[in-house]
């Protein structure tokens, strides 16, 4: 595993210097990033930007909106919160294991006294208050796998900046987005700050003392500012048009939300976009082409499901959950 380092703190670098880490650096190699952000609220890849996030609160505050390559759902990051990255082979025994990429960081928050443990499909927990969120990116053999962790940012930011719906608060049993998470700092015994956190999970995520560290050079960072520039620049990538839907469809399962939205026209659909905070392999949009210009029928769509590699597009989310939530 090799360290690379990253100071920066723009939320378009950031994920720009994944996204080449993922498909630029030597693939014969894992690596690990350690990484912050200025105030910025990073939407998962399948989510409906506009419906997520606050934008009058976002726009009084200077909160950057960044789309990551990820799914998963929207987080609010701050100088208070540190984000993990990891880079390996895509392994069987890896994807989709979000159990297994939280380890080191339960592991370092023991060695300073604090309790914590993996919860739910992708979250790290202290006293059942959540203050890590995981999320997954494959691309051709290569897996990034990313967290956040909340040492000490600004929790009542959290609630503002971001359209949490009620019917996730319900799902997980609690009243509000506040009473659901927690810091990190509160817990420790020790107060340290942050950048000696940091150092503590160095140790555990890559064990050892022979820890090889890679250096960016001119030429990764020019690739680096492309990345950001054609894509976590754009707001194409980062909103893009939330077209008008006269049918909309939403049901929460075990493997994240579905949101529906089409339209139907003499019995055909068309205009279909799917978003949601589940996770998945392939770019939904691809499978949403494919139900364009089908009858609006159930067996009809179960013909097409039948026919495609649905698991590729939603991870923990059936067919019939599918169809389930397009015709309730």
């Amino acid at each position: 595993m090799i360290k690379v380092i990253n100071e920066n703190t723009d939320p378009r670098i950031n994920l720009a210097v994944e996204e080449y880490a993922l498909n630029y650096l030597d693939p014969s190699q894992d690596y690990a990033i350690l990484w912050q952000n200025e105030p910025a609220v990073i939407v998962g890849r399948n989510q409906n930007t506009v419906a997520e996030v606050n934008a009058p609160f976002i726009k009084e505050k200077g909160i950057h909106v960044v789309r990551r390559l990820s799914g998963g759902g929207a987080v609010y990051h701050d100088l208070g919160n540190l984000n993990f990255t990891f880079i390996v082979d895509a392994q069987k025994s890896v994807v989709s294991n979000f159990e297994y990429f939280t380890k080191p960081v339960i592991q370092a928050l023991a060695s300073l006294g604090v309790k914590a443990e993996f919860s739910g499909r992708n979250d790290i927990t202290i006293d059942g208050k959540k203050f890590s969120g995981n999320a997954q990116y494959w691309s051709k053999n290569r897996l990034l796998h990313h967290g956040t962790i909340l040492f000490n940012s600004d929790l009542s930011v959290v609630q503002e900046a971001l359209n949490v719906k009620a019917d996730k608060i319900q799902s997980k049993g609690v009243k509000s987005v506040r009473s659901r998470v927690t810091n990190i700092f509160p817990h420790l015994a020790n107060p340290i700050t942050i950048e000696e956190f940091k150092n503590a999970l160095w140790r555990y995520l890559i064990p050892g003392d022979a820890v090889h560290e890679y250096v960016l050079t001119e030429h990764d960072w020019s690739v680096i500012k492309d990345l950001k520039d054609r894509r976590y620049s754009q707001w194409d990538w980062n909103y893009g048009a939330s077209p008008q839907s006269e049918i909309e469809k939403e049901a929460r399962f075990a493997g994240g939300k579905l949101e529906l939205k089409f339209n139907v026209v003499d019995g055909v659909i068309q205009d279909m976009n799917i978003f949601g905070d589940f996770f998945g392999k392939s770019n939904v949009t691809h499978f949403a082409h494919v139900l364009n210009g089908k009858d609006y029928r159930e067996n009809v769509i179960a013909e097409v499901l039948e026919k495609v590699e649905f698991g590729e597009y939603f991870i923990g989310i059936t067919k019939d959950e599918f169809l389930q939530c397009l015709f309730s």
